[in-house]
């Protein structure tokens, strides 16, 4: 469980805060009274969760690339910051295809950059880089893949991922065990939620072709992925986060944070179950040829459960209804920013009460 006392007053630095995932981590560690101070681009869509729920009311922004090793030096250096989240990416399969050394770069170096410029702070505690659930070599079995399993990756941006993880592993034995500073990656499946408008993810197309009132078009109905809502992995950061800084020791290695084993399921299942939440809305197959993209890929969960205590607290079919009303409050014009503390704040009581 997250323990909202424990970041009261922390100072966070957080790459990748301008992001969906970013965004909603923002939010959710101001809420608790962090101090955080955010690195990223500029949002990469429009709309954007950062603009539309005005996270830069909450946090320091700054604007800049993980790739700048004196801008992001200087910034980390500046704020001095007590833990550090690495989240900044290259985030889309698709796009590794058509970028591919961007990707790598990104990835790969970006991630080098970021835990150099850590290397450089006094008061650092814990870093939690993340990564992906497809850092993992995919073999296309039914079980979940656990922490010790081979990293690979068919495409361009799950090799650099599976590379971001050995980069990660270097510092880790290299320079940030002897400082005494507690350095894990996070790997998470197919993260879902409110204010996500990224193109080639499934819930943004199937919303922006709901919102157009015509079919969706899907490439791979039967692709199975480890789908959660997006606080789920969040969460997971937190407690990691939490654990590193206080016995940096006995934290700092590989975890995964995915969903319940029931909540990996198959595109089509999502597909049925949004249309029926959204009045006149269907899907249909797309015939085009596309590139490879992994069939079946699932986590295993077990050593987050039972070392760190964290697990997931909502089911698929609740976090598709919270997906469907928050962007009917999107469209609606409601604040966005109070419609994101409102889920947190569910989310946390329905995480404590699973709890007791």
């Amino acid at each position: 469980m997250v323990n909202s006392a424990f970041w009261q007053g922390k100072r966070v630095y957080l790459t990748g805060h301008t992001g969906f995932k970013g965004s909603w981590l923002s939010l959710w560690l101001a809420h608790m009274g962090a101090t955080v101070k955010g690195y990223a681009l500029v949002p990469p869509t429009q709309p954007s969760l950062f603009e539309v729920a005005n996270v830069s009311d909450k946090i320091e922004s700054e604007i800049g690339d993980i790739r700048d090793l004196a801008q992001i030096s200087a910034s980390m250096m500046s704020f001095n910051p007590d833990i550090v989240i690495h989240m900044a990416a290259q985030p889309l399969v698709r796009l590794s295809y058509h970028e591919p050394l961007e990707t790598y770069d990104v990835n790969v170096m970006g991630t080098a950059k970021v835990l150099e410029a850590a290397r450089s702070c006094r008061n650092i505690k814990a870093i939690v880089s993340v990564t992906t659930d497809k850092c993992y070599e995919n073999k296309e079995w039914v079980w979940g893949y656990r922490e010790d399993e081979a990293m690979g990756g068919y495409d361009p941006y799950s090799s650099s991922k599976g590379c971001a993880e050995l980069v990660t592993s270097a510092y880790r034995r290299s320079f940030m065990q002897e400082k005494g500073v507690g350095l894990a990656s996070a790997r998470a499946g197919n993260v879902i939620g409110g204010g996500d408008w990224a193109a080639d993810r499934l819930i943004p197309d199937i919303l922006r072709a709901f919102e157009k009132e015509m079919p969706v078009i899907v490439r791979n109905p039967a692709s199975t992925r480890p789908w959660q809502h997006v606080l789920e992995p969040l969460a997971g950061y937190l407690v990691l986060a939490e654990h590193l800084y206080n016995q940096p020791d006995a934290y700092a290695e590989g975890w995964n944070f995915g969903p319940a084993e029931n909540d990996a399921k198959p595109v089509d299942w999502i597909l049925n179950q949004m249309v029926s939440k959204w009045p006149n809305a269907s899907w249909q197959l797309d015939s085009n040829a596309h590139p490879h993209e992994a069939g079946y890929l699932k986590l295993d969960i077990s050593k987050a459960k039972s070392r760190l205590h964290w697990q997931p607290t909502w089911h698929l079919e609740q976090t598709l209804s919270k997906i469907i009303t928050w962007h009917k409050a999107w469209l609606n014009n409601d604040n966005m920013q109070q419609a994101c503390l409102n889920e947190i704040n569910d989310y946390m009581r329905d995480m404590h009460n699973a709890n007791h």
